[in-house]
């Protein structure tokens, strides 16, 4: 399945990019990679369950009110998940070179992905500058506030990246929660383990409510952590 999920993710990569010119970028990728996921999940014996989304705002639900959407990170099959877990389109801001790597790069970058020179902290600065204007323009952006994967299964502090973009889009926050994919794919393995993911949505938190952007990252966290301690292994797929 290891060799399997690579050889196919190389596949789908090349599909959207010759697809991309006939049906457009960004409905290629999302259609594609949505369906990749699934049939991934289905070989692999992984189930999955996504919560919350209903109760959300119809703006938000709809893409009329375009949100960063914020989340723990677990494992490397976060990114893969909440393409599917996600019902309306929402890209993720990664580090330049992601751009230059054959086939995967090309297919993020045609889907809209926003890249960040990480090494340069005025450059990160100007690209973050960047990314809130695509966001008021109206691109939804996943956000992973931990900075990166934990290695413990613990939820990590938050950096301030995110919040910042938030804050200069002028956009709601929508926080997340994923459980579950930190057991199927592990720190350090690259074969799925059967299992069972569970992804949940809560409340938007509008950044202009806050006095400051540390009372904004201590509510978004209280709103992960929340929906974290909510969050059972269930069986249905959505």
């Amino acid at each position: 399945m290891g060799a399997w999920g690579c050889a196919s993710a190389a596949l789908l990569c090349l599909s959207c990019c010759i697809a991309a010119p006939f049906l457009g970028p960004r409905r290629t990728f999302f259609t594609l990679a949505r369906g990749w996921t699934r049939q991934l999940f289905a070989l692999c014996g992984v189930k999955w369950r996504v919560e919350g989304w209903e109760e959300l705002p119809e703006s938000i639900r709809t893409g009329q009110q375009p949100v960063v959407f914020m989340c723990n990170h677990a494992s490397l099959l976060d990114p893969p998940f909440l393409v599917t877990a996600i019902p309306i389109p929402a890209v993720y801001i990664a580090k330049k070179e992601v751009r230059w790597m054959p086939f995967i790069g090309w297919a993020v970058a045609a889907a809209g992905m926003i890249f960040i020179d990480r090494k340069d902290r005025e450059k990160a600065i100007a690209g973050l500058q960047r990314a809130a204007q695509e966001v008021r323009s109206g691109k939804n952006v996943v956000i992973f506030p931990e900075g990166t994967r934990t290695r413990t299964g613990e939820l990590g502090p938050f950096k301030k990246g995110g919040f910042i973009l938030a804050q200069d889009a002028g956009v709601p926050i929508v926080p997340m929660a994923i459980e579950g994919t930190f057991r199927v794919l592990p720190r350090g393995m690259w074969m799925l383990r059967p299992g069972r993911c569970n992804a949940a949505f809560g409340q938007p938190v509008d950044p202009a409510d806050y006095p400051d952007r540390e009372a904004l990252i201590e509510e978004v966290r209280r709103r992960v952590e929340e929906r974290l301690e909510g969050l059972t292994p269930g069986c249905d797929q959505r």
